[in-house]
């Protein structure tokens, strides 16, 4: 009998060393398989990005995406627009995080000098019909890389003038600094008020022919801002006096350039 219970306290020791040998196993098993899940995620996100990514303008456009979701696209294209509308299709991907966008512009090269003259006239030129006087955008261009600042009138008014940019072969990058005017109802009467006594008057009226409207006028709580160019230092002054003429105009800032003269001559 005392031979019999030690065998079968024998027999237990070993069933339950067998049974704690055997959790290490299964935890490291389970340890092995959740650590596979994250690479097959990234997978299933890299395959949607792609898929997302599917048109020619992106043939070129690589996509890799890491344990945190978030995404890097490199790769080229040939207009920055594309560049812009890769990175807002990745964004939308349902765990996608983050996108890092190192997508390369490769389209044709355009010196700075001509690329800002020929987008200068276009912007000048945007938005005729739609209140285009009250835009007054700045336009600079470093080694292909277009920098838009000062005023737009609205939301629609400053996505006009990027998407100008955007599908401009040449531009590499678009940096966005453009301010959208505050909403008001008073500073759009200040607006018109401003611009019926600026374009209004004898001496300006040959720029209201003009519906590039070079006189351009930015309104904010009742701060007026004048941009553009004039003929003359004379054109200037008299802009300046008959905007600050205006009943409810807080301030008056005379930004506006004297054509064939340097910035700094032309600073009232």
């Amino acid at each position: 009998m005392r031979m019999i219970r030690q065998s079968r306290t024998a027999l237990c020791a070993v069933a339950l060393a067998g049974t704690l040998l055997s959790l290490p196993h299964e935890s490291w098993a389970a340890g092995r398989s959740s650590g596979a899940s994250p690479i097959a995620g990234q997978q299933d996100l890299v395959q949607t990005v792609e898929s997302k990514l599917n048109k020619s303008q992106f043939k070129n456009v690589k996509v890799s995406v890491d344990v945190n979701g978030i995404a890097t696209l490199t790769g080229t294209v040939d207009l920055y627009e594309y560049k812009a509308d890769a990175e807002k299709r990745a964004h939308k991907v349902k765990g996608v995080s983050a996108v890092r966008n190192q997508i390369e512009v490769a389209g044709p090269t355009v010196s700075d000098q001509e690329l800002k003259a020929k987008l200068s006239e276009k912007l000048a030129y945007d938005r005729v019909g739609y209140g285009n006087a009250f835009n007054s955008i700045t336009l600079d261009v470093q080694n292909g890389v277009v920098t838009l600042g000062g005023h737009a009138r609205t939301d629609v008014d400053k996505d006009s003038a990027l998407a100008l940019v955007s599908t401009y072969p040449g531009v590499k990058d678009v940096v966005d600094d453009i301010e959208v005017d505050p909403v008001s109802i008073m500073d759009d009467q200040t607006r018109l008020q401003v611009a019926r006594a600026v374009y209004g008057y004898p001496s300006l009226n040959k720029y209201a022919i003009d519906p590039a409207k070079p006189i351009r006028i930015s309104v904010q709580n009742g701060h007026v801002e004048l941009y553009g160019v004039v003929d003359t230092q004379a054109d200037k002054e008299t802009a300046f006096i008959r905007a600050n003429g205006v009943p409810g105009v807080f301030s008056v800032k005379n930004n506006l350039q004297v054509a064939n003269q340097t910035p700094e001559s032309s600073q009232k």
